[in-house]
This record gives structure tokens, sequence and C-alpha cells, in this order.
């Protein structure tokens, strides 16, 4: 997973460039970009689930989930495969056309591999895009979800090369690296993004989007997330609130970077003001989560989607959004 375009890879010092360009000069590039391959007007509405909740054994500082930290969270074990299809259904009558699936695993056991896969197998029945999170991978689990018929795989490279360390010790990025590796080996779109908001630098956000970008092929689907104050967690210490306008600068840099992606706005939308989110959407972000609940934290109602996106005159994307 080399080269990240065409002639060569994108730079740090380059992509540093763009990021500090006029604010009406960034936008534009970045719509120039997004509307060569994506309806403007379009977004796509995805749904979160938690298919088995806490108890994760990583110690990523950010999480609610993590058994490090006394967040609150209670450990469930998974679910099962007929109340998942059963909430999948339900998010499809919300609009979803993408169906995410979380279970906080340091890595699957073969054991669960059966009922995930049924869930995949059921929700992709309904006719909705599958996406799942479970950690770490084996090529052999990835045949698996691909023969489910998995159609996205998302795990997160969270922040830069050299900011990782500072919020996780139990795994390395290249740990991370290697397992888009094997799902991109394996035949599986990949969803991967990063979190901002941890006491990071702009530096460390540039440098997490030129390592996406350098992938080869980049994410098809590329998360933005800003990180919700979980209590208990080493990362309430650190972090900040990210400024709007550079929230909205690394949307515009991902739209740039990563021009036939989905560019993601996903955790911390619930804080965000309706004005942030439409600049986020001119940037080139194209797709949200729906539904009240995202794993653990909170996530805007529907009906406040829906007012925002009819206020914009734009709409929920009829499909999964994707390149014309």
């Amino acid at each position: 997973m080399q080269a990240g375009r065409p002639d060569r890879q994108w730079t740090e010092a380059e992509v540093a460039a763009l990021y500090a360009l006029p604010f009406p000069e960034l936008m534009f590039r970045a719509q120039s970009a997004h509307r060569r391959h994506f309806d403007p007007a379009a977004i796509e509405q995805a749904s979160l689930l938690s298919i088995k909740t806490g108890g994760c054994p990583e110690d990523c500082g950010y999480c609610s989930q993590s058994a490090a930290y006394a967040t609150g969270v209670k450990a469930t074990k998974l679910m099962e495969v007929e109340r998942v299809v059963a909430e999948a259904a339900r998010a499809k009558a919300g609009g979803a056309t993408r169906f995410c699936m979380g279970a906080a695993w340091r890595s699957p056991k073969d054991r669960d591999m059966d009922k995930v896969c049924a869930m995949i197998a059921g929700v992709r029945a309904l006719g909705l895009e599958t996406c799942v999170t479970l950690g770490m991978l084996t090529p052999d689990q990835v045949e698996r979800l691909r023969e489910a018929g998995l159609d996205y795989y998302n795990h997160n490279i969270d922040t830069s090369r050299e900011f990782y360390p500072e919020i996780i010790t139990t795994r390395t990025i290249d740990d991370r690296l290697e397992t888009l590796g094997h799902v991109r080996d394996g035949g599986i779109k990949v969803c991967c993004g990063g979190i901002v908001g941890m006491g990071e630098t702009i530096a460390d956000r540039i440098g997490m989007l030129v390592l996406l970008a350098n992938l080869d092929p980049p994410p098809e689907s590329v998360p933005i997330n800003m990180w919700n104050e979980i209590r208990g967690t080493p990362v309430l210490d650190k972090g900040e609130p990210v400024e709007p306008i550079a929230l909205v600068r690394l949307v515009a840099l991902a739209r740039i970077l990563m021009p036939e992606s989905v560019v993601r706005l996903s955790a911390g939308r619930d804080s965000m003001s309706d004005e942030t989110q439409s600049l986020c959407f001119l940037a080139g972000a194209n797709s949200i989560f729906t539904g009240d609940v995202l794993l653990t934290t909170a996530n805007p109602q529907r009906d406040r989607d829906a007012a925002l996106l009819a206020k914009l005159g734009m709409r929920p994307a009829a499909v999964a959004a994707r390149a014309r």
C-alpha cells in the first residue's frame, strides 16, 4: 500500500500549503473536486450499531469502551442476529443506505465469526450496504467476511503516526495498517479515517490525512470524527474542542486529497451548529451517521438532520454515495 496518486505521493509540506490557502480558494478547490465525482446536493445517510459493547482490552485513550478506564459503560455480549437485522430494517426505514456494525474487540475470535457473518448476510438481504468494525483481522477472517458479502471494513488509523503513541500503547499504527492491507488484499472496500480534538496539532491532522491519501488506493470511505468528551478517559485531560473553521479546512483537505472517496462527518455532530455542518458539506463532506446514538455517544436526531437538509435544499442520497 504505497503510492497515493498516479504520479507521486503527497508530501506533508505541500498539503500544509493547501491547508493554509485563503479560505475562499480552499473551498473553491474542494468544491470543484467534489463536483467532479459526486452530486453536491446529495448526502449519504449511514447508521451505526454497537453489536458488542465495552470490555475491550485495548487502552485507546479516547474510548469509552476500553476496559482500562472507568467510564460507566457496561460490557455486553455479542447481540443476536435477529435483533441486529431488525435494527437494520429500522435504519433503512429511516433513510439509511449503509448499515455499520461495531464490536469492541481487539480482534474477533473465530467462534464469533459465524454470527457476525450471519449479521452481514441478513443486513445485505435488506438491500443495505454493509460495514463492520471488529478490530484487527487475519487474512482468513477477511476471506470469511468477503464470502458473507461484506462491502466495507472500518479500521481507523485515528491520528498521525507521530501522535499515535500518545493515545494508544497496546498496539501500533503499523498493526492498524497491516489489517488494512489484509482487507484490501481480500477484496473488501476500506473505510478509514481518524479523530480530531484529542490534543493533537494541526500538523498531526495533516499527517493523518496524508497517510490516508497515500494508501494505494486511498480508502473508499473516510470518516472524520470530533472527539466527544468522555469522563474517565486520559484524553479528557488533553483534548480540546476543534475550532469550527479548522474542522472545515480539514474536511476540504480530505476532499482535495481523496476526491473519489466518500467523506463522512461522523462523531461530534451533536455539538456542531447547523452553520458548521453546512460549511463541511460545502467543503466536500457527503455522508453522515443518522440515529440518536453512535456506539456509546450522542448523535443528532433524524428530524434535526432532515430539517437541516431541507433548509439547505439538499437531500438524502437515494442510494449510497459513490463516484459518478
